[in-house]
């Protein structure tokens, strides 16, 4: 599902490592690709999860078991069909939305209590099904803004990181113009 709409966090999380100039290492004890960085004097993890979609809160829940990362250390980094094109949002807890991969993690972390930054990805148009719109590629004026977006998203993520949600949410919620 490379590239995918589907895998939006990916795409920031592959921002991140390469920014940070870090590789990602299977780790199968918790099902996941792994990175580890030092952001701003704090250590960071990226996790890719190699379960399905659906299932990515065994991994996130392993990872944060086998590094004692607090909930509110976590940031989760996904797509969202309710959100347009281009347009982020941060929230600091909070529910699925209808998300099957926010309910797998809530599940597994037995809480809602972490933060979580939703891409939009739009809704599909004309008679497209969902899950056929979700694990299409991006079209090809959505594959020309992605970059200013992925960066955009990166840079939330870091403020996230250094200033804690409230900043980010300040600085990133707002409507693209």
């Amino acid at each position: 599902y490379r590239d995918t709409r589907h895998n939006w966090g990916y795409l920031v999380a592959d921002e991140l490592a390469g920014q940070w100039n870090v590789k990602f290492r299977n780790d199968s004890s918790i099902r996941g690709m792994v990175a580890k960085s030092v952001y701003d004097g704090v250590t960071c993890y990226l996790l890719l999860p190699l379960t399905y979609m659906n299932l990515s809160g065994a991994a996130i829940a392993a990872l944060a078991k086998k590094k004692n990362i607090a909930l509110e250390h976590i940031l989760v980094v996904c797509d969202d069909l309710d959100l347009p094109f281009g347009e982020i949002r941060l929230r600091a807890k909070g529910s699925a939305g209808g998300h099957n991969g926010l309910k797998s993690i809530i599940e597994k972390l037995g809480s809602q209590e972490f933060a979580r930054l939703r891409g939009g990805i739009g809704r599909p148009r004309d008679r497209q099904e969902t899950v056929d719109f979700v694990l299409d590629l991006f079209s090809g004026q959505e594959k020309k803004e992605l970059p200013q977006i992925l960066k955009t998203a990166v840079e939330c993520c870091q403020v996230w990181m250094a200033q804690g949600a409230g900043e980010a949410m300040s600085q990133f919620n707002k409507r693209p113009s």
